[in-house]
């Protein structure tokens, strides 16, 4: 079986966990002997080296794109096309990188020939983009042979779309995350229709929880029968058990985006809380985003600056020194439609407190578990932790029993039966 996939994340090209999900993904279905086509955009291409079960295949100029060569069954390649979207990429950020990019051109820099020329420039708001993108996608779809299209997220609708409409092939799409867990209550109403569209046209939906399973049905109208619930999990090759550097102090950590998906500021408000009871405890907030600047002037208002650190975004090695350090990990999401980072956590032996409002929450029994706006019960959660050893310990040994289960191997398992029972009704 071949499979054309739309993603806009993917190693080395990642900010976020929907890049660490389709290479896992894509990882274990080639592994099960599925060939995939995976069409990114992207403006960064030649940065870093593919993972190893990927053969990066680049694009000529849209339409006449060159074949790629043969690939043997279970195989990997690359459609690069040069495209402004990007992760997490919101109206005002998508402009000011249109900026740069109009007068990186003006200044007549090389983009070289791993991209894929795109006649017209880039679109003047994001939903142009994602338009232009999918047109341009919809080409692949129309020269390419292959059995399914897969995509990611609403920002590869309408490439999905413009490719069934040239091919005729089922088409998936995989629901990582919602506008409403982006958002909350204040909606981008152009994606949040893009969404509906790209769910209502779909032969299948994937969703990563049954949380995000019932969003769906309940915020857009989408029939139960039409979604199948598929679980992420994580790469267990990234760390070995054994491996933490144990500091002086205790650090309590937050790594994600720094937005109102992810809840940054409960974390800083437990933290004061914390501190009172555990002064010597350090608090780690990594990564990036919109709220990022408030949350380092509320931890000075709080008068708990000293005791807080932002080292940015992190990746590469990075991320596993910074995990291997911990004691404790902490996700205080809104909103999380699954969360593979408290899975990462566990890897290294960290104690993982989680929101409820999470999809991850459905498959860990041994996690500790808070509503996100209770900032009280998180805190007393994380003292316990840090003042019970015992507790600690029961966690850390429950944890990985409970990660051995969690397994690529069958999300791509119960991937490629959705697959399957697509072809067949074709």
């Amino acid at each position: 079986m071949k499979v054309l996939m739309f993603g806009w994340e993917f190693p080395p090209y990642i900010s976020g966990g929907l890049g660490t999900a389709c290479h896992g993904i894509t990882r274990a279905l080639s592994a099960q002997g599925v060939d995939i086509i995976f069409v990114l955009p992207t403006l960064d291409a030649g940065v870093g080296a593919p993972q190893s079960h990927v053969r990066l295949v680049s694009a000529s100029d849209i339409p006449l794109l060159e074949q790629g060569p043969e690939v043997s069954p279970g195989t990997l390649e690359f459609r690069i096309i040069e495209s402004a979207l990007k992760p997490y990429l919101g109206e005002p950020e998508y402009k000011e990188m249109l900026q740069k990019e109009t007068a990186r051109w003006t200044a007549g820099e090389s983009r070289g020939s791993r991209y894929a020329r795109l006649s017209g420039g880039y679109g003047p708001d994001l939903k142009s983009e994602a338009v232009r993108y999918g047109e341009a996608a919809g080409e692949i779809g129309r020269m390419e042979e292959f059995d399914i299209i897969h995509c990611h997220d609403w920002m590869t609708v309408f490439a999905g779309l413009r490719s069934r409409e040239a091919s005729g092939k089922p088409f998936v799409l995989h629901i990582h995350a919602l506008e409403f867990d982006r958002s909350g209550e204040n909606v981008n109403r152009d994606i949040y229709d893009i969404e509906r569209h790209g769910m209502e046209q779909a032969d299948c939906i994937i969703a990563v929880s049954h949380y995000t399973r019932n969003r769906i049905i309940e915020r857009y109208g989408i029939p139960p029968e039409k979604i199948s619930v598929v679980h992420n999990a994580v790469d267990k090759s990234r760390a070995a058990h054994g491996v933490r550097k144990k500091e002086g102090r205790k650090i309590i950590l937050f790594l994600g985006r720094i937005t109102f998906q992810k809840g940054p500021d409960y974390f800083v408000e437990a933290a004061a809380r914390v501190l009172e009871a555990c002064p010597e405890a350090e608090f780690v907030m990594a990564g990036a985003g919109d709220m990022r600047p408030r949350m380092v002037e509320r931890a000075a208002e709080l008068g708990i600056g000293r005791s807080f650190h932002f080292p940015g975004f992190l990746a590469g090695t990075e991320i596993e020194e910074i995990y291997a350090m911990s004691d404790v990990y902490v996700m205080p999401s809104v909103s999380e439609p699954f969360g593979i980072s408290p899975l990462e956590a566990m890897l290294y032996d960290v104690p993982v407190i989680i929101s409820k409002q999470s999809g991850v929450s459905e498959i860990l029994r041994h996690a500790l578990k808070v509503d996100f706006w209770d900032v009280e019960a998180l805190a007393a959660k994380i003292i316990s932790v840090l003042t019970r050893p015992a507790l600690s310990e029961e966690l850390v040994e429950r944890s990985r029993d409970e990660i051995r289960k969690v397994h690529w191997d069958n999300a791509a398992a119960k991937i490629l039966e959705e697959y399957k029972i697509l072809a067949q009704r074709r």
